[in-house]
């Protein structure tokens, strides 16, 4: 399937159909049409994989202890939906006849929303030239855990800060035993990353890179050397970022996160749920009691909150929310982030 017929399939679906064109093409990059035969089980109750799951044609059983407890047919407003969102897994999902489906991975497709509504540029403003491979590294840099770690309203500041330099074929980017200075992502070529040892002064070969790999982070993280050279062996470039800036923003949480005991009692003692999803997210499920501020607009909207009140930010997962708990705390308000989002039982 064409990426032009594939964006405009995963437009029809609830919360894509909100993303900025240019960063739906990058998220279809990563999406696959897939199909079940008929009786063919899509998940079981208890599964905890994170993926986000539409239906496109055919009609998905959700069974409930043995019991058929409602179905979804692709095409119908139901199907705009993501199907049973909740993990783990509250319900089986099992194809009646045949069935096609789009599968995305939550974590991606939640860093996407976020950077879409917090980001100062579009994701194709931050690729780089070349091939498609090539264009695609900050979407796979976007997918490694260490970035699923960090508050998104880093993930923004990152970006920004990051500088580009340009290498030739042999060049080295970091020499073994230097000082540790930059964290770096390959955004295009290859390189070659080797060790000296007494037996081998030219280097054992430790690994080989490719893009959206990312090196240099043992030195910032343990204040050692470099333990290792890397030589770039095509003609490419990285994306490097300052060790002070990795720290601050790679290394040192920033936000108070809570569990949901703990959000439930500061709701207790006079707080508030605030939900920053889209407004779609938030009609087809919510917490009781929760106001509906979408990331986007909680700029524009925060003075309609009251600063002698505490907020628990919540979203999918807890990465719009700390973007948005970010930018409250850095108001005056007193903001917290739900742990895993409301997606995750309690």
């Amino acid at each position: 399937m064409s990426a032009e017929v594939e964006t405009a399939l995963l437009r029809q679906f609830t919360p894509l159909n909100g993303l900025k064109r240019d960063n739906l093409v990058a998220l279809s990059r990563k999406v696959q049409l897939r199909e079940l035969s008929p009786g063919q089980v899509l998940f079981k109750e208890g599964d905890t994989e994170k993926r986000t799951i539409y239906v496109v044609s055919g009609t998905l059983e959700l069974v409930d202890q043995g019991k058929v407890a409602g179905t979804i047919v692709g095409g119908t407003d139901p199907a705009k939906n993501p199907v049973s969102p909740v993990f783990p897994r509250e319900l089986t999902a099992k194809a009646r006849d045949r069935v096609q489906f789009v599968s995305i991975d939550s974590d991606l497709l939640d860093v996407m929303l976020t950077w879409d509504q917090t980001g100062t540029y579009e994701v194709s403003e931050l690729q780089g030239e070349g091939d498609e491979a090539e264009e695609d590294w900050m979407t796979m840099l976007l997918q490694t855990k260490a970035f699923h770690k960090i508050p998104p309203a880093n993930i923004q500041a990152i970006f920004m800060r990051m500088q580009q330099i340009n290498y030739k074929s042999g060049d080295i980017v970091l020499k073994q035993g230097a000082e540790g200075d930059y964290f770096y992502v390959l955004i295009r070529g290859r390189a070659l990353v080797t060790r000296e040892t007494p037996l081998s002064k030219d280097g054992i070969k430790l690994a080989e890179l490719h893009v959206g790999d990312t090196f240099g982070e043992e030195a910032l993280i343990s204040e050692a050397k470099r333990n290792a050279t890397v030589t770039m062996t095509t003609d490419g470039a990285v994306m490097r970022l300052g060790k002070e800036d990795f720290k601050k923003l790679l290394n040192e949480p920033m936000l108070d996160w809570v569990d949901r005991s703990e959000a439930d009692k500061i709701i207790a003692n006079g707080g508030q749920w605030l939900d920053v999803r889209l407004p779609s997210e938030f009609e087809n499920a919510h917490i009781d009691g929760a106001v509906n501020i979408p990331l986007y607009f909680i700029r524009l909207k925060m003075n309609m909150l009251d600063k002698d009140k505490s907020y628990v930010v919540c979203c999918d997962t807890g990465r719009r929310s700390s973007a948005g708990a970010y930018i409250l705390n850095e108001r005056g308000y007193n903001a917290y982030v739900l742990r895993g989002g409301v997606s995750t039982q309690s």
